[in-house]
């Protein structure tokens, strides 16, 4: 008889991973199925040109909470930091920057001043949001005593933020971040960082209604953090805690399609043909992908099929890798600070400019670039003498006119462009790049539409709406089938709490 699992996790990403370690030690017998060669979804360390390595798609380790590292052990599982608590400088062409450091700002006294006060402030606000991360949201009209608890105590919590601060989160929770930092600020550098946090990842620019969210979504984090060998690391540390726990992981092992029998999900079958039984399926997978593909619309009522199509997850972010054959001289930047996370996004209209070319399919003709040269903290990523540089560039579309063959190559030469313009001199030291696209993502870590997030951090897609009402608490209108992956609350972001969190709904035994 064919061994069966109490438990299949369909992806070994972090969400994936998390959720099968904790349902091994709630003594289910787990089984992660990775259709890649390699654990780790996107969060993996790979070799781009020979002797360099670099992390393949999330370059910092930023939402995941400490407690959970502290649950999992991930330091007795190998994971160690070759930095922590880096700076973030907004880079300006002519040699000037603004350095910002655990709330505070090296800019004007006005600024500076008012910097550290609206961080402090939206801080209150991100922890305020943060208490959500760790449960199922809120089911409205369900009757259900715990969904009527929970929707009390955030009420209560809204309410003990006191009546000044209350007033100041209702005022600013849907605004844009433009209007939020423009009232605020006079340093261009510093109103354009954060723009660019706020709309990082996204396919939304600094005047579009609910970036305070989106920025407030990525104040939950922590400091950022360069683990060491990359973001792969972190990903071979979970697994360890996985299989310390006694989960089984099995990769090049690519599900094909979700048996539902009696309405029940009870199998997979693989593209090799193989079949796996268990009692319940965790899907670590994108919303779409999960419903659409691998279970398939037959088994889902038609105005559910509607609402998971309609989820806007096409990716407009491209990740450069450089291979270079020194360390990168940054104009006006005290050498101390060049391993730091560095902005290129001069101002609020320079990233609304970056972002209008993609609503016409269209790269951006300017990027904003987030960059690092992990190897200045990190040399185990590079030969002797020689730096890798890794960069995130907004905006991306999924996408373009022509496609993304005939622009790959301009695209690149616009970023090192902007690259060469506060670090001159890179271009001469390249010795490799890679240039991955929405598409590439999709391609290559099986990322829906190519975006980091499994779909849009925006108002309608949060909290009890994400992904769809019908499946915001992991489960799904298919008994025995759960969602794991960064498409659930809380969202993307290497933070791994959706997937503690559908464990615990599994374990529950929610339907």
């Amino acid at each position: 008889m064919a061994e069966q699992f109490d438990a299949i996790v369909i992806g070994g990403g972090h969400n994936g991973l998390v959720c099968a370690t904790y349902l091994a030690r709630g003594g289910r017998k787990v089984l992660v199925l990775e259709a890649a060669a390699e654990i780790g979804g996107a969060a993996i360390t790979r070799e781009f040109a020979p002797g360099y390595r670099v992390s393949a798609a999330a370059h910092l380790l930023h939402m995941m909470p400490e407690a959970l590292m502290r649950e999992l052990d991930l330091a007795k599982h190998g994971l160690s930091f070759a930095a922590t608590d880096l700076p973030t400088v907004s880079l300006g062409a002519s040699g000037e920057h603004v350095v910002m450091s655990n709330g505070k700002l090296s800019s004007d006294e006005a600024d500076a001043a008012a910097y550290t006060n609206l961080v402090t402030r939206l801080k209150t606000f991100a922890r305020l949001l943060a208490q959500t991360f760790d449960a199922p949201p809120p089911r409205l009209a369900s009757g259900d005593r715990r969904d009527l608890w929970s929707l009390a105590k955030l009420g209560l919590k809204l309410r003990l933020l006191g009546k000044r601060d209350m007033r100041e989160f209702l005022r600013i929770i849907g605004m844009n971040v433009h209007d939020l930092v423009e009232e605020k600020f006079t340093s261009d550098l510093l109103k354009g960082a954060l723009g660019f946090e706020a709309v990082m990842g996204s396919a939304t620019g600094p005047r579009t209604p609910g970036t305070v969210l989106s920025l407030l979504y990525r104040l939950t984090g922590s400091g950022f953090a360069l683990p060491r060998g990359g973001m792969g690391a972190v990903t071979t540390a979970l697994a360890n805690a996985a299989k310390a726990a006694g989960v089984e992981i099995r990769v090049n092992a690519r599900v094909a399609r979700i048996v539902v029998e009696q309405d029940r999900a009870s199998r997979v079958v693989l593209e090799s043909g193989e079949t796996i039984a268990a009692k319940s399926v965790i899907s670590n997978a994108d919303p779409k992908t999960t419903f659409l593909k691998l279970l398939g619309p037959e088994h889902l009522d038609t105005g559910f099929v509607r609402s998971v199509s309609h989820i806007r997850m096409r990716g407009n972010a491209a990740k450069l890798h450089l291979a270079l054959s020194a360390a990168p001289a940054f104009a006006g930047l005290p050498s101390a600070l060049h391993g730091s996370r560095l902005l290129i996004a001069p101002s609020l209209a320079y990233v609304e400019h970056a972002y209008n070319a993609s609503k016409y399919e269209e790269a951006s003709v300017a990027p904003a670039i987030e960059l690092i040269v992990p190897s200045l903290n990190d040399d185990s990523l590079a030969p002797a003498g020689c730096h890798v540089l890794s960069a995130v560039v907004q905006f991306a579309p999924y996408g373009v006119k022509g496609g993304w063959e005939a622009e790959r190559e301009a695209f690149t030469a616009r970023i090192v462009d902007q690259i060469e313009a506060v670090a001159p001199g890179t271009r001469k030291l390249i010795v490799a790049s890679e240039l991955l696209t929405p598409p590439d993502l999709e391609s290559q870590f099986g990322l829906g539409g190519g975006h980091w997030h499994h779909g849009e951090i925006a108002f309608d897609q949060f909290f009890m709406v994400r992904p769809v009402p019908g499946a915001a608490q992991y489960h799904t209108p298919i008994n025995g089938l759960y969602l794991c992956g960064a498409g659930c609350h809380p969202g993307g972001g290497v933070m791994g709490l959706a997937g503690r969190n559908a464990a615990r709904q599994v374990l529950r035994g929610a339907v």
